[in-house]
């Protein structure tokens, strides 16, 4: 994680670093959608990237323009939607199923969304930037580490996020179509619809409700008993009705709640998990919940034992590095932090938990390595809020101040304080070299940050823009 204040091991929650999930809902000023957050985890979003990927496949969509993006909501605040480009799930949904088979029959049904081109009330959704802006948002679990000024910053951003899914709804008769969709789809990747219809038939009194009872989901995505019933005499005669779950999986799916409920509600998971369930879920849970209440000692003393009994596993390391280093033990943290990246080392948001650590080391070859590490990240995530803002700091431990302000340029877009990312790119401008690449790109974040005249004059004068251009 490379959050300043927690985030799960960047379960990194967050958005904000990778490695936490940020506990607490970011203030309300930050966001469309009161107690939601954004959250990043490597681990997480792999595990729904593996339950997802053949849907999209099947479904004939390319799995790797789809976004996943994980909702941190309240307990019973279940949601999913679906988006060109994207697919949103609320951690409670998550909570809420009882195996990977129901999250995949949610899943199929949102991609039965997808595939059919449904629209949003709004009917705009396609809005470019949304899904990388949001997927940059933090480096871990959580969508906002507590008390990071940076990182609320960066959640002010998230408004745009928040209100399109509030924008996200579907008619009954699309979501008829999106049941029939789905059902098709998991049947062609091999799956059975049985989690499907079991799910929404564990809903299937909230069409009773008032509006303000039911759930977010099923607001959204209205419920009718004829078409739960439709829904299950479908599957019940699909060739793979009968295909369970993996045990793999089914442990894969047990480790994500575990860990979501460690974060988000470590009091309620202390006690569920309790010390005689020596399972990895429950000793994963409470140390994740020891961190997040503030008792770091507790937690290690979990996770080395975890550690000798799976020496190869990324996210352990991840977690004792994230603990360190919000403990004020930096130097501690770098080994398990190195380990981690040395484990998994296509996961951007490992690398920038690593740089965080190297920088705030104050020692010039670990800030330069830092800054390799926070490069190796950006070049997967290009737009990643966190890194520019660490790249910013370790360039200023440098005293490249032409590249410090590139950096903050690029983080205050990223957030999208179009503002501050104009100001820095100018102030950047006139400290690189001119006509450089790191020169150009600053003239492009001022082209495309409502650039004033005056700002167009002054690049109209040194032949960047035609004069034409200013009016």
């Amino acid at each position: 994680m490379v959050a300043p204040a927690r985030s799960l091991p960047r379960i990194a929650l967050a958005v904000t670093v990778t490695a936490s999930l940020l506990v607490q809902p970011v203030a309300a000023a930050a966001q469309e959608v009161p107690g939601e957050f954004l959250i990043r985890d490597t681990e997480i979003e792999d595990i729904l990237r593996a339950d997802a990927t053949p849907l999209f496949k099947a479904a004939g969509l390319d799995a790797s323009h789809i976004q996943i993006v994980i909702v941190g909501s309240r307990p019973d605040d279940i949601n999913a939607a679906a988006a060109p480009g994207a697919m949103m799930v609320n951690t409670a949904l998550i909570l809420q199923t009882k195996n990977p088979n129901e999250l995949q029959g949610v899943m199929a049904h949102e991609v039965g969304h997808l595939a059919g081109g449904h629209s949003a009330r709004s009917g705009d959704m396609t809005r470019a930037g949304m899904v990388p802006f949001i997927l940059t948002m933090g480096l871990g679990i959580l969508a906002a580490v507590a008390k990071a000024g940076d990182a609320a910053a960066g959640l002010m951003g998230s408004a745009q996020y928040f209100s399109a899914l509030g924008m996200i709804g579907y008619s009954r008769e699309q979501e008829g179509r999106a049941d029939q969709a789905g059902a098709t789809i998991l049947e062609k990747a091999g799956l059975s619809g049985r989690g499907l219809a079991e799910f929404f038939n564990n809903f299937r009194y909230q069409e009773v409700f008032s509006q303000y009872r039911r759930y977010k989901y099923f607001i959204d995505h209205p419920l009718s008993s004829d078409r739960i019933d439709s829904l299950q005499a479908r599957v019940a005669a699909q060739p793979h009705f009968n295909q369970v779950d993996t045990p793999e999986q089914l442990a894969l799916h047990e480790v994500m709640k575990a860990k979501l409920e460690g974060f988000l509600e470590p009091q309620v998971a202390i006690v569920k998990f309790s010390e005689t369930d020596r399972s990895y879920p429950a000793r994963y849970a409470r140390a994740i919940a020891y961190y997040q209440m503030k008792e770091p000692d507790k937690a290690l003393r979990i996770i080395d034992p975890l550690l000798q009994e799976q020496p190869n596993n990324p996210y352990l390391y991840e977690l004792k590095g994230q603990i360190l280093f919000e403990y004020g033990r930096a130097k501690e943290a770098e080994a398990p932090q190195r380990k981690s990246v040395e484990l998994k080392p296509e996961a951007p948001l490992l690398h920038i938990n690593l740089a965080q650590t190297l920088v705030a080391l104050d020692d010039k070859a670990k800030v330069a390595e830092g800054i390799i590490e926070l490069k190796k990240a950006i070049a997967v995530e290009s737009d990643n809020a966190d890194a520019w803002r660490v790249l910013a700091e370790a360039y200023d431990k440098e005293h490249e101040d032409g590249l410090a302000r590139l950096a903050t340029a690029e983080y205050q877009f990223a957030i999208g304080d179009l503002k501050q990312a104009r100001v820095f790119a100018m102030r950047a401008r006139d400290r690189l070299d001119r006509n450089s690449p790191e020169w150009r790109r600053a003239t492009d974040i001022v082209l495309v940050s409502k650039p004033s005249r005056d700002d167009l004059k002054d690049l109209a004068s040194e032949g960047s823009i035609s004069r034409n251009q200013v009016n």
